[in-house]
Formats: structure tokens, C-alpha cells, sequence
């Protein structure tokens, strides 16, 4: 029985054979001088892998190892492609958020022109949808009547204080059950009820009214009247007279009710949710600040209406405060555009959105998604312009913006 000598006519296979290990020529003289010895070995078939003799398993796997060679080899010489390939997916990607990046940041973001009519409709909308007429508390807290007139205390506080009890009914307000029981700020019924937030009351919740208006201060070890009395500017007589204390020495814990104090203006601005929140949590750019400005094309002084947000189109809006959603549509001037209706008579509209992502009516949240940025309407850039309503009146977003 003979060994067949597998050869390939091919040049390359030629070369490859050349190169071949010498452990594989010695192996080939190996069975060429002893062919007797070989041919006998190889007589008897080793049915492996059905009826395939040793001999033929020997040959198929010099002709796949050659095989195995031939297309590293191929493999080898187009290598290079490789890191070619990986910068062409890689490079436009990142050259368009290069793009979309320099757009948001490195170009003043202005209005084309001006249309006084657009802002006269707008802010007869923004006016029909302040929750009342007039307004019912100031900043400050003061409780005002429904003819806007301020609720006056008699301001003497040489009578005990008493405290009553009142059930939360449907529609009631802060303030309406503040002019209710006669008291002229907001601040005496938040503070003594540890309200964190107004809008958390509800029907049937239970509130401690005070007689007057004023604060429960808790005594800390080591005060006394005198520094008590300086620290709420009051009188150390009218801390005993409201009292009705017998000695003005005072003990750790007790409560004492300091009449005419009231919370301090942020305290009391977060107890009415009347902090907002940033409306875009990613990096932005002040591009222009409520007020008086110049127009960039005319150069004629101009008011405008609230801040631009300047950012790369797509980054998300969030609602600055709880509320409904009471518009949603297009304008000229702001193009895509959503208002939001919040607490207490506050409005918040968002314009040049690239997408609205809410619906008129729905329920939102401090922080909910309701749409993204954009350039519509009257705009050279993306960018979110922000403005606040009071009760019909245009607000500087950045003195609510906490």
C-alpha cells in the first residue's frame, strides 16, 4: 500500500510548503524511508469517523492545517482595516455632539423680532388661568381680604392666648382660614402646626388655631425672657401677659407663644411651595435675564419676559413645581410651548421646545418630564426660555429659583 503525496500546484501553497516547520519534514522522510514498515501499519483500516483508514485522517489534517495558514495569512494582511473601520463609526459621532455641544454654549441665543401682539395674547391667557382676582397673601405672608385690602390685627397683646380647633374643609385655603379666625399672616398657623407644605392639607385634617397671631418658641437651656424677647423684637411684658407666666425665670422645653413673630420669608416660601426648581438639570448658560434689554437686532429697549436656558437641543425640561398642566400648543414667538398651572394663582411657561412631552390636563409633578429643548419659533439657538406668572403678573423666575 502506498503513501500518497498530497501537493498543491498553487505557487503560494508552494511557498507555504517551503515554510513549513521542520518537525513536518522530518516526519515526511520519516514514512518515505521506511515504506515497507509504513505500508504495512497502514493495512489494517482504523474505521474511525466511518471508514475513514489513518492514512486519510493524516492527510486531511495537513491539508486543513495548510488551509489554517493560508487564511491567517490573508487575515494578516488586511488587519489594518480594523482600526479603520472602528474610526469611521466613531468620528461622525463624536464630531455631532462636538456640533450640537458648541451650538448650546458658544452662541448667543436671541429673538429674530418682536411681536407685541403674541406677548398681549399670551398674557391675557396666562391672566385667565391665576387660580384667583386678587391676590390672597403676599410674599411676606400678609393675609389680604377679597376686596385686596390687608386683614388688620388690633396689634395688643396683653390677653392670654387661647387656642381653638378647626377641621380642614373642601375648598379651604391658608389664608382663608387665616382671615377666618381674624389672624393677619399665613406664617402663625403654618408655624404652629409644623406644616411643611400647605398643599399637603386635606378635608378633615385637624389645625390648631391660636387666638393672635405669633410663633411657639421652645425655651433651650440657658435663655431667658430678655433674650427671647430680643431675638423675636418683642416685649418681655407681652411674653408674660400672653403667657400669663408667674416668674420670668424660664425652664428648658417649655413652649412659649411669641406674639407678632412671624417665619422667615424662605422658611415660609418652602412651607407654600413657592421654591421652585431649576426647570433643566443638565449644564446650561444664562443667555439673557428678565428685565429691560436691548433687542439684538434693532438695538430698541425691549422687556422681557423671563430667562434663557441655553443648552444642546434634546436636553429634558422638568416642571418647576407641582400643578396641572394647562396648555400645550405653538406660538410665533415661542414656538412649541407648555404652561404649566401651579399653587396659589403661579403659572410657568416653557418655550422653543424641540418636543412636547406632556398632555393639557395632566398632573405633574415637581421634576416631571414635559418635553425637551429646542429652537422653535422666533429663536437662533437652542435653548428653554422660563417665565413665571403670579396671578397674571410676569414674575422674575430667578427670585423663585432656589
Amino acid at each position: 500500500m502506498e503513501i500518497i503525496n498530497y501537493t498543491d500546484k498553487s505557487s503560494y501553497a508552494f511557498s507555504a510548503a517551503i515554510r513549513m516547520p521542520r518537525m513536518d519534514r522530518l516526519v515526511g522522510r520519516f514514512f518515505s524511508g521506511r515504506r515497507s514498515r509504513v505500508s504495512s501499519a497502514f493495512t489494517v483500516r482504523s474505521h474511525v469517523h466511518d471508514g475513514f483508514t489513518a492514512r486519510e485522517l493524516f492527510v486531511y489534517a495537513r491539508k486543513a492545517r495548510q488551509q489554517f495558514v493560508e487564511a491567517a495569512y490573508v487575515c494578516r494582511r488586511f488587519l489594518w482595516l480594523l482600526p479603520v473601520c472602528v474610526a469611521a463609526l466613531v468620528v461622525p459621532v463624536l464630531l455631532m455632539r462636538a456640533v450640537d455641544h458648541a451650538q448650546g454654549f458658544a452662541r448667543p441665543v436671541s429673538f429674530e423680532k418682536s411681536d407685541q401682539s403674541q406677548y398681549d395674547l399670551l398674557n391675557t391667557v396666562m391672566s385667565d388661568f391665576a387660580l384667583d382676582g386678587a391676590a390672597t397673601h403676599d410674599r411676606n405672608g400678609t393675609v389680604f381680604s377679597a376686596d385686596g385690602s390687608a386683614v388688620v390685627t388690633d396689634g395688643s397683646f396683653k390677653d392670654i392666648v387661647t387656642f381653638s380647633q378647626y377641621t380642614v374643609r373642601a375648598g379651604d385655603t391658608i389664608s382663608g382660614i387665616s382671615q377666618k379666625f381674624g389672624l393677619g399672616n399665613i406664617s402663625t398657623l403654618i408655624a404652629v402646626n409644623n406644616i411643611d407644605n400647605v398643599r399637603s392639607l386635606r378635608s378633615g385634617q385637624k389645625l390648631v388655631v391660636p387666638s393672635i397671631d405669633g410663633l411657639v418658641h421652645v425655651v433651650a437651656p440657658g435663655e431667658s425672657l430678655n433674650t427671647v424677647a430680643e431675638t423675636y423684637d418683642v416685649s418681655v411684658e407681652d411674653l408674660v401677659d400672653v403667657n400669663d407666666l408667674d416668674s420670668e425665670i424660664l425652664e428648658a422645653g417649655v413652649k412659649l407663644f411669641v406674639p407678632g413673630a412671624r417665619l422667615d420669608s424662605d422658611v415660609l416660601r418652602k412651607a407654600m411651595g413657592e421654591v421652585f426648581s431649576y426647570p433643566i438639570t443638565a449644564r446650561w448658560r444664562l443667555t439673557s435675564r428678565f428685565g429691560r434689554r436691548a433687542d439684538p437686532f434693532t438695538g430698541v429697549a425691549s422687556n422681557h419676559t423671563g430667562i434663557d436656558m441655553a443648552c444642546p437641543s434634546g436636553t429634558p425640561i422638568y416642571s418647576a413645581l407641582s400643578g396641572t398642566v394647562a396648555y400645550t400648543g405653538f406660538s410665533s414667538v415661542f414656538g412649541n410651548y407648555v404652561i404649566v398651572k401651579h399653587y396659589d394663582g403661579y403659572q410657568t411657561l416653557y418655550g422653543h421646545m424641540s418636543k412636547i412631552t406632556t398632555t393639557k390636563g395632566a398632573s405633574v409633578s415637581q421634576g416631571t418630564k414635559i418635553g425637551l429643548v429646542g429652537s422653535t419659533g422666533y429663536s437662533t439657538g437652542p435653548h428653554l426660555h422660563f417665565t413665571v406668572y403670579k396671578n397674571g403678573k410676569l414674575v422674575d423666575p430667578l427670585t423663585v429659583l432656589k
